[in-house]
């Protein structure tokens, strides 16, 4: 392709503004735009087909990507709040960390202990999963869950697993990680949202009058906490995880705690064999504590990556081999979704575009 026509390519798609280039930035209330000096590695032919692909063959309602802190791309309403779905379990897992590492929340506290009884009971082998065992997804508690979205077509027969042996994605743990949350701190879950991430990462659209718990309390007595951000703070987010919890000059999380949320609990080879919905996708996903992280890679882009990850297309990923965050949304009430794999695709093809050669 001729210079002249990647110049047209590229002002199309990338956003550019004159900034000093630094290492690392982060927004202020606005975020700062990448000059063409700094969006080198990502001006190729990729990011044309990478639109054309959001254009032709998704639903995604808003998509950003941030390198080093300042965008890259964007795409889509960023400003809109809606649903993010199961994002809300990474949200959670790092409000855990100060109750962690103040020793209010004991991860090594059975449900018991807590009194954690349900619609259908207890059995007695899973009184003894932990907190740990909960927001790691290995709790061996398969209980119904009263907020559909978990994969418990998947479930062994209550009371055959030991918990803490056996990994399953279940929104009963999740629910109940919420409670947990809640319970032990005497904290509201999307009051902490605020207060320990929105009003640190200056948000620009977070809402709490609009964050509402859900559930059917006759299934089970632990209700869901659903969340809704905007994509342009989802990335801030990616971005406070990328950089180990620091938010400029203020450690917001600490990154012990980050380094705990993303340690492996469940293998990519346990995952996929005790739910083997992501066998040939080309991603290999581990867990940690509610996140899920990318393992086996055979792209050096994809090294140490990890995701927030919700159903119909909400999503942050983050890649630390290329100091990138991507986020994007698909507003449910829209009535648009996309698939499982399209929704893998994306997260793949977005850290493509980068290409150290071109810097």
């Amino acid at each position: 392709m001729k210079t002249a026509n990647l110049n047209k390519v590229f002002t199309a798609f990338f956003i550019l503004a004159c900034f000093a280039l630094e290492a690392q930035e982060f927004p202020d209330r606005v975020w700062h735009r990448a000059s063409p000096e700094e969006a080198k590695a990502w001006q190729n032919p990729k990011a044309q087909a990478f639109q054309e692909y959001l254009i032709d063959s998704t639903k995604i309602t808003g998509l950003m990507i941030v390198h080093k802190g300042k965008v890259i791309f964007e795409y889509g309403d960023l400003e809109e709040l809606s649903y993010i779905a199961s994002c809300r379990k990474s949200v959670l897992s790092m409000l855990y960390g100060p109750y962690v590492e103040d020793g209010t929340i004991r991860l090594n506290k059975t449900i018991k202990e807590l009194g954690i009884d349900d619609v259908e009971g207890i059995l007695p082998i899973e009184q003894t999963a932990t907190v740990q065992d909960i927001i790691s997804a290995r709790s061996g508690v398969y209980h119904p869950e009263g907020y559909p979205g978990g994969m418990q077509e998947y479930a062994p027969k209550r009371g055959s697993v030991k918990p803490g042996s056996y990994w399953l994605y279940s929104n009963w743990d999740f629910n109940v990680a919420g409670y947990i949350f809640e319970k032990e701190t005497g904290r509201n879950i999307y009051d902490e949202v605020e207060r320990q991430l929105a009003n640190p990462l200056h948000m620009q659209d977070w809402d709490r009058s609009v964050q509402q718990k859900e559930g059917n309390t006759s299934i089970s007595k632990y209700l869901a906490y659903p969340m809704w951000f905007s994509t342009r703070d989802m990335a801030r987010l990616g971005l406070l995880m990328l950089n180990k919890g620091k938010w400029k000059d203020v450690q917001v999380l600490s990154e012990s705690w980050v380094n705990e949320m993303l340690k492996s609990r469940t293998s990519h080879e346990e995952l996929n064999r005790n739910v083997p919905v992501f066998q040939g996708t080309g991603i290999n996903y581990g867990y940690g504590y509610m996140w899920w992280l990318w393992q086996a890679v055979d792209d050096p882009r994809f090294e140490g990556a990890y995701s927030a990850k919700g159903a119909m297309g909400q999503n942050i990923t983050v890649y630390p081999a290329i100091e990138t965050v991507l986020a994007f949304k698909t507003k449910a009430i829209y009535g648009r979704r996309n698939s499982s794999s399209v929704r893998l695709k994306v997260a793949q093809k977005a850290a493509e575009i980068f290409d150290d050669t071109l810097k």
